[in-house]
């Protein structure tokens, strides 16, 4: 492995020169090196060093403590740029959910706690030097995901590694290794020990990544992870989805997309209110136009306000083509159509000075003008609707 180098960010350099000019090691680890050997450059290096907390803290000028429970501060560069710096460390308690962690070990100790092989790379980046005590390099050559040592001890430690396990699976098309595969699923009934923040941001990031969704849901429900945390989960049909642009991966429409009820898995997992709220956009709008004019696309879009972008997308990633309706929508808004009251040339305090009083009355009256504007949008002026609204 010595032969491979990889390049690493000038201002990663200046950290680990930093660091072993005031005696203590610095590696570079993590996904960053993974990816490196991948073909993937990643400028996000994380550094491994046998300094502690506060000896790196010292060191440098601008820090953030950004997990110092888990031995990690966040070094500034000069262009604040943050780079985190973990001390070497393993764990000598966890829970499936938290560890605690003990300083003052090896390198070697230090990956031995990591989740897999791939992960477990180290490269000293003034030296060139790797360090592959699992043969991690061999797996990213062999495409294959597989847990360092004891992978039920792995998964025992902190469950949430089983999804991560299926997300490189996903991302990378790799194969996840035999041993690893059934630690996993025996491992699945601890997946209710996670917290719902965790399993979200995961599911999130899978879906963000992964080369295939369909192979996601498959893994997904295959491990049993789908059955602890999203019962709702559905298999895809034969075929699978037309391939989906990573560029618009919306985790919240794909949620929409690959699940029998979105907002109760939005809920599950602790999502937004505004990303549960699209949830319910797309889960009880009105049924898509069955007719492509204009007048009944700009009732419909009336109707489901912003869901209507997303039935679009929705419908596109599962025919691989927008639906007819969707030119028409574009046309309407390009011109800017009103579709709501609040779109209306003419306000409450218009039909006040008009004579409508208000209450259950105006309201009535601006629904009548709506409709109109509706059917003809050059009737939308105030001369116009003040007209309307006096024989409403």
């Amino acid at each position: 492995m010595n032969a491979t180098t990889i390049t690493i960010p000038e201002e990663v350099l200046d950290i680990a020169r930093a660091l072993e000019r005031a005696g203590y090691e610095a590696w570079c680890v993590g996904g960053a090196v993974r990816d490196a050997l991948l073909g993937d450059p990643n400028m996000d290096y994380d550094i491994a060093t046998s300094a502690r907390p506060e000896d790196v803290m010292r060191l440098f000028p601008r820090t953030v403590p950004v997990g110092l429970r888990f031995g990690t501060v966040g070094v500034l560069d000069r262009h604040r740029q943050l780079h985190e710096v973990t001390t070497f460390r393993r764990d000598i308690e966890t829970d499936g959910r938290h560890a605690v962690v003990q300083y003052g070990v090896s390198l070697v100790d230090d990956l031995a706690r990591r989740d897999f092989t791939i992960n477990a790379l180290a490269y000293h980046p003034l030296r060139g030097q790797w360090l592959d005590p699992f043969d991690g390099k061999a797996d990213l050559e062999r495409g294959v995901v597989r847990a360092v040592g004891d992978a039920a001890q792995r998964f025992r430690e902190d469950y949430l590694r089983i999804l991560r396990g299926l997300r490189f699976a996903a991302r990378l098309g790799f194969q996840i290794a035999p041993a690893t595969w059934e630690a996993a699923r025996a491992a699945a009934d601890g997946l209710p020990q996670l917290s719902a923040e965790r399993v979200r941001d995961e599911w999130f990031k899978s879906l963000r990544t992964a080369r295939d969704i369909d192979v996601l849901v498959r893994l997904w429900l295959e491990s049993g992870v789908a059955a602890a945390w999203m019962p709702e989960l559905e298999a895809l049909p034969e075929g699978g989805l037309p391939s989906i642009d990573p560029a618009e991966r919306d985790p919240v429409l794909l949620t929409c997309l690959v699940t029998g009820d979105p907002v109760a898995v939005l809920r599950r997992l602790k999502a937004s209110n505004q990303e549960i709220g699209r949830a319910v956009g797309v889960r009880d709008a009105a049924p898509v136009p069955a007719q492509v004019d204009e007048v009944t696309v700009r009732r419909w879009l009336s109707r489901v306000g912003p869901a209507a972008e997303d039935h679009a997308t929705l419908i596109r990633w599962r025919t691989g083509a927008l639906p007819a309706w969707g030119p028409v929508m574009e046309r309407i808004r390009a011109r800017g159509d009103a579709l709501t009251r609040d779109a209306l040339a003419i306000s409450g305090v218009d039909l006040r000075a008009a004579g409508v009083e208000p209450g259950p009355k105006m309201g009535r009256v601006l629904d009548h003008l709506l409709e109109r504007v509706l059917e003809d949008p050059a009737l939308n002026t105030r001369e116009q609707l003040l007209a309307l609204a006096r024989t409403a």
